[in-house]
């Protein structure tokens, strides 16, 4: 549903500076063949970095058992063409009402990113751990210079180190992807 509202925005975008651009190339083209003094009037389209920022919503995606729940969003602003900053906040939700005796458990974010290299993705995997059914953590990053980031949900025990339930990874950022409007 919300790729569908964003290409229709961005095609109404496209065609609204279509409609404008137009008749000033027509001009300027004009303007080129009588110009007298043998000078030539150039038309240039230029694109800034800040045409490929992005920002939108992610989630609400859950562990693979719904018993932990983040959503949030992100937001990618532009420098240069492969410089970028990257943004990503949100809320944990631990919904297991199960006590810690019973086989309960803590709700568990992580968040992966690739650098341009496009390679492999980055160990500084960034995580969250909220415990207590019912309560929301906040949490909020940067990371700069990133081509994609993702996002998994998982369960983890109250002093473990391994998450258990995870569902599988969700891209919430691509550079590559023309969904994304970085195009260079």
């Amino acid at each position: 549903m919300r790729r569908s509202v964003r290409n229709l925005l961005a095609l109404t975008t496209v065609t609204a500076a279509v409609a404008v651009g137009v008749p000033a190339a027509a001009t300027a083209a004009g303007a080129s063949t009588t110009a007298s003094a043998g000078t030539t009037t150039a038309s240039a389209a230029s694109f800034s970095s800040s045409d490929w920022n992005y920002r939108d919503w992610w989630g609400t995606y859950r562990s693979r058992n719904r018993l932990a729940s983040a959503r949030g969003s992100i937001d990618v602003r532009y420098d240069d063409e492969e410089s970028n900053r990257v943004r990503v906040t949100g809320k944990l939700w631990d919904l297991d009402h199960r006590t810690y005796r019973r086989g309960g458990k803590c709700a568990f974010v992580q968040f992966r990113t690739q650098g341009w290299n496009g390679r492999r993705w980055s160990s500084d995997v960034k995580s969250y751990k909220q415990c207590g059914a019912g309560h929301a953590k906040s949490f909020g990053f940067w990371r700069h210079d990133v081509a994609k980031v993702q996002v998994r949900v998982c369960q983890i025990g109250l002093r473990s180190r391994f998450p258990s339930s995870c569902a599988t990874w969700r891209e919430l950022y691509n550079a590559y992807d023309g969904e994304y409007g970085y195009d260079a």
